[in-house]
């Protein structure tokens, strides 16, 4: 056996650590910067593809690639962890105002106000 006969194993296993490095990256990040981490994401993305791009190895560029687009899935996922949090599934940041919150108070406010001119 040679090197080239690993290459597949290895790339599946760095997708494996690269996509589990990936999720608490998101849950900490959306727990601390929310939705701004977005573009975080993209650069990220951006400079793998690019670095992929520019790499002679096939086991390098493979996992570059893997690594942008599971900072692209991270955009996604980004969107989705928040409405974990909406969910109560994961911890809230109590230092910071979700839009749900708006959308709670207005509802309170509407309910209190119709109850008192009852």
């Amino acid at each position: 056996m040679n090197f080239h006969n690993f290459e597949g194993l290895m790339i599946g296993l760095g997708a494996f650590l690269i996509i589990g490095v990936c999720h608490p990256i998101v849950i900490k990040g959306e727990y601390y910067f929310g939705q701004r981490l977005w573009w975080m994401f993209l650069l990220a993305g951006v400079g793998l593809c690019i670095a992929s791009l520019a790499s002679e190895s096939v086991l390098v560029s493979s996992l570059l690639g893997v690594g942008a687009f599971s900072c692209f899935w991270g955009i996604k996922e980004t969107r989705d962890q928040q409405e974990r949090v909406r969910k109560g599934w994961f911890p809230r940041n109590p230092n910071r105002t979700y839009w749900w919150d708006k959308e709670e108070n207005t509802e309170a406010n509407d309910a209190s106000s119709h109850q008192s001119k009852g």
